[in-house]
């Protein structure tokens, strides 16, 4: 029903690199952006997350040394760092778990209901729990033995089997996002290159969390665009089985 118009919006984001400096972004548009990136996939609703706005131009101006002077970051009108966050887990996995018991009340729990009750309350600990000792991780590396041995299993070991995790489901919401900003009329550019450590620190983020990408939005340019998109033939990318 609406293939020509996402085909428009896929075929018209690109990664522009320069944004007018006479156009401004409404934050309005910032904000529906935002609520679309809450929407999207991620694993086991745990939405381990947090997509940090900034806007205010002292720290957009500090911002630009640490995306390494790239010229998306010098002329962007907002930057979104998407930040995966792991250490969010049990406040996640409990409102989760709330969100089932919630819809149970007073009555029998049905099976389904039970497997909600026994998925946020035993195997998301199981899943995301780490300690110092190193005991979570190798009860998880024997579960994944045990119960892997002859049959499928989803096999998460170490902490980072939870870092790809969060980390995907934080690029999903990315990657809304910039939809959303190219459905809009205006232009993003995903940034990889930054300095992980000075953005940590000027966002005031705890030792748990994790930028997974910083995204400049404006509104682009011409000069923007660094060619013609090229992508690989269909045949070497599509595996068909």
């Amino acid at each position: 029903m609406f293939l020509k118009e996402f085909d428009a919006i896929v075929h018209n984001r690109r990664a522009n690199r320069k944004f007018a400096e006479d156009i401004e972004v409404p934050d309005a548009f910032i904000y529906k952006a935002l609520e679309h990136a809450m929407l999207s996939p991620n694993s086991s609703n745990m939405q381990l997350w947090e997509f940090h706005w900034i806007k205010n131009p002292d720290l957009l101006q500090k911002f630009t040394p640490i995306c390494l002077n790239q010229t998306a970051a010098k002329t962007a009108k907002h930057l979104v760092a998407f930040v995966g966050r792991r250490d969010h887990w049990k406040e996640h996995a409990q409102w989760n778990l709330n969100l089932v018991k919630a819809s149970i009340g007073e009555r029998e729990p049905t099976k389904k209901e039970k497997r909600g009750l026994d998925y946020y309350g035993i195997m998301m600990p199981l899943v995301y729990r780490r300690d110092l000792l190193g005991i979570s991780t190798l009860i998880r590396k024997m579960v994944c033995f045990i119960k892997g041995f002859n049959n499928p299993f989803m096999r998460i070991n170490g902490k980072r089997d939870q870092n790809i995790i969060v980390h995907k489901s934080c690029a999903l919401a990315a990657q809304t996002f910039m939809l959303s900003i190219g459905a809009q009329g205006f232009d993003t550019c995903p940034m990889e290159g930054f300095d992980p450590i000075l953005a940590h620190q000027a966002l005031q983020l705890p030792r748990g969390a994790e930028i997974t990408m910083i995204v400049a939005v404006g509104k682009g340019t011409t000069e923007g665009i660094q060619g013609e998109r090229k992508r690989l033939p269909f045949e070497k990318t599509i595996i068909i089985h």
